[in-house]
């Protein structure tokens, strides 16, 4: 039997939760744990209902994104976690080929690429993701935002539990910092050249509705690492 993979699903009052659900047991990959974690939800909760025989659902009090993922990890039985927004999509081969191409390179993190959708589901781009042409370069891009959709992320649990997992005092960051976290720990994070997932470009998603906070996280969690990658990129040079 191939290592397992728990794919861990936040929700909080999302209208397209069953479309993530359904996408994540449409995989092809033959050993797959699906937990959805509704974080403290007053709506569309109905929507989880359907599925309760096929995937774990936890249920806890509000408090973010990363409290979500959090609890999802220290319930989860996969060697890989992977996670998916509860308004995005994986295609049916997505943990497939990212398990094949990371146990090929004995990777502990992964990301790939992504197309773009809109609310209705239609496709509005293809290959949506940052490139670089080498560490330097992707150390670089650090410095100006976040380079990587943390959808297409595959990665160890042993790696998550060994960085302390999310910052769950990052409402909108966490992710940023993880990926921070997992470079400066001298991880390699292996880019696979394929798009994996659907990301949903909506008027509701938090990226949206929470801009400037947004914003002002980002500065916060840029500053907070600047100094040591700088140092990095000056000993990549």
């Amino acid at each position: 039997m191939p290592p397992k993979v728990t794919v861990l699903i936040p929700f909080y009052n999302c209208p397209y939760v069953d479309r993530a659900i359904e996408s994540a047991l449409q995989q092809t990959y033959p050993n797959v744990e699906i937990i959805v974690i509704d974080d403290g939800s007053t709506e569309h909760t109905t929507l989880i209902q359907p599925y309760s025989k096929h995937v774990r659902c936890l249920r806890k009090p509000n408090g973010g994104t990363a409290s979500a993922l959090n609890m999802g990890i220290r319930h989860a039985g996969g060697k890989f976690i992977a996670w998916l927004s509860s308004d995005d999509l994986y295609y049916a081969d997505k943990l497939e080929s990212q398990v094949a191409f990371m146990e090929e390179h004995k990777a502990e993190a992964s990301f790939t690429d992504f197309d773009l959708i809109d609310e209705a589901g239609q496709l509005t781009k293809e290959s949506a993701a940052a490139r670089f042409s080498s560490k330097l370069d992707f150390f670089r891009h650090l410095l100006w935002g976040n380079p990587i959709n943390g959808c297409t992320v595959a990665i160890t649990k042993d790696l998550l539990v060994k960085l302390g997992l999310f910052d769950e005092m990052l409402p909108f960051t966490h992710d940023f910092d993880m990926w921070y976290r997992v470079l400066l720990s001298g991880t390699d994070f292996h880019f696979m050249d394929k798009s994996t997932v659907q990301y949903r470009k909506h008027d509701r998603s938090g990226s949206v509705r929470h801009l400037e906070q947004m914003e002002r996280e980002i500065a916060f969690t840029k500053a907070r690492y600047e100094p040591q990658v700088i140092a990095r990129i000056i000993e990549l040079q």
